[in-house]
């Protein structure tokens, strides 16, 4: 076949997207599992448009995936502050044009305000202002939150769910000391067996002891071990990261028209 009938029968180029960025490595497990969130948005809003699925329709979106000190330890127990990490990562996003920076995880967002104004000219998206505003458009009444303990002393996610009418329900410290053996022994140490056994015990004993059927799963890491509730097939399990990616995505494709 002739070079240029080749190259005439490949898709056409989508209409140019917004470069956006991804703030990882806290861990990087959970940043490298926020890109795939990120493009299968990407594909369902070129779905939903009927626009052809092609490699060329996918927005140039960047990873920075940086060792950054623990958050939770820095909030709670003085340790290193990542801020300085974080400070890296955005910077190397900066360098290749991005406008909109998604931070993969919960519990850096207790810097989230001092980041956004050292840097104006880029929006960072605020993972809980995005997932509280569609837990409200879909009227969920109560959520169980599973989070880091540095996520709970922010108290951010039942500031933000109470203004909404929402009603949260936090786990015993037992069992708060339970989901972070399961993030920093399972899933940070690669044994996910270990993360989803502690992780479903405390997720139906929540579920059982409040009657609620809504998990907001506000860790990054949490949704990759637990994957349903045991004896709860109905438990709905809402990932904040999925949503961010979701808003990301909105961000890539809004002067492309992809998706509207």
């Amino acid at each position: 076949m002739p070079v240029a009938s080749s190259i005439a029968s490949e898709p056409p180029l989508a209409p140019a997207a917004r470069k956006v960025g991804i703030l990882g490595g806290m861990g990087p497990a959970a940043g490298a599992d926020f890109v795939r969130l990120f493009v299968g948005a990407c594909e369902a809003r070129l779905r939903a448009s009927g626009s052809p699925v092609s490699d060329q329709a996918f927005p140039e979106h960047w990873l920075a995936q940086l060792p950054v000190p623990d958050r939770t330890l820095a909030l709670l127990e003085n340790g290193p502050s990542p801020f300085g990490g974080m400070v890296s990562g955005i910077e190397g996003l900066r360098s290749h044009g991005v406008v909109s920076i998604a931070m993969a995880c919960n519990t850096a967002h207790a810097w989230h305000h001092k980041l956004q104004r050292s840097y104006p000219d880029v929006e960072l998206l605020h993972i809980v202002h995005e997932t509280v505003k569609r837990l409200a458009a879909q009227r969920i009444a109560s959520v169980c939150l599973l989070a880091t303990q540095g996520t709970y002393s922010l108290g951010s996610y039942q500031a933000a769910l109470a203004e909404h009418g929402i009603a949260c329900h936090l786990p015993t410290q037992a069992e708060r000391e339970q989901v972070m053996r399961g993030i920093r022994d399972g899933v940070k140490a690669g044994d996910l067996a270990l993360a989803t056994r502690l992780f479903s015990t405390v997720a139906r004993r929540m579920v059982e002891r409040h009657g609620c059927d809504s998990l907001l799963l506000a860790c990054t890491e949490i949704p990759l071990a637990l994957h349903g509730v045991p004896g709860h097939a109905g438990a709905r399990l809402i990932d904040p990261a999925q949503v961010l990616a979701q808003a990301l995505a909105d961000r890539a494709y809004a002067c492309a028209g992809a998706g509207r």
